[in-house]
């Protein structure tokens, strides 16, 4: 078979795949990401890959749906990275208002929202559920002394925050 007839197989086989196969990724990747745009943005680049390495891929409708799931893993990855910058910017500039004379509720508040999820879910459940240890660790699936670990962890984070000054209620 001529170079050229070879070519153009393969080139009508990928057109071919892509028209039956970019649909159902892009909605695919719809529903885990609910964007349209960044939906077909991560199909595109799938296929994009895909085209790169042709020659190589043995099972090509596989090979998409790996790719996308992994970019899909890497677009929640730069979302939550976002989300933890702008939940952390958000409380240092609460806490600036503070610093600067504002309502003396705000940072405890403020301090609780900046912890890490491992150390905030923990306070939130214990301190404003009222929920004892055991029953936090039951929700959460950790061990009562990792949960009590956690709580102590977070009152030291929280008590540097506040400069020292903590009172201990629980």
């Amino acid at each position: 078979m001529s170079r050229s007839k070879e070519s153009g197989e393969k080139s009508r086989a990928a057109s071919d795949l892509f028209t039956d196969l970019y649909p159902a990724l892009a909605g695919w990747c719809r529903r885990l990401v609910d964007d349209d745009g960044t939906a077909h943005e991560i199909a595109s680049e799938a296929f994009t890959r895909l085209w790169s390495h042709w020659t190589a891929v043995q099972e090509p409708r596989g090979f998409l749906y790996v790719t996308a799931a992994n970019l899909v893993r890497d677009h929640w990855r730069k979302l939550d990275r976002e989300r933890r910058a702008l939940r952390q910017a958000t409380a240092e500039a609460e806490l600036d208002q503070y610093r600067e004379g504002a309502d003396a509720s705000v940072p405890v508040r403020m301090l609780v929202r900046s912890l890490p999820e491992r150390l905030r879910t923990p306070v939130l459940l214990y301190y404003y559920a009222d929920l004892p240890v055991r029953e936090i660790a039951r929700l959460t699936r950790r061990k009562e002394g990792t949960v009590k670990s956690d709580l102590h962890a977070a009152r030291e984070l929280l008590r540097a925050g506040l400069g020292g000054h903590l009172d201990h209620t629980h």
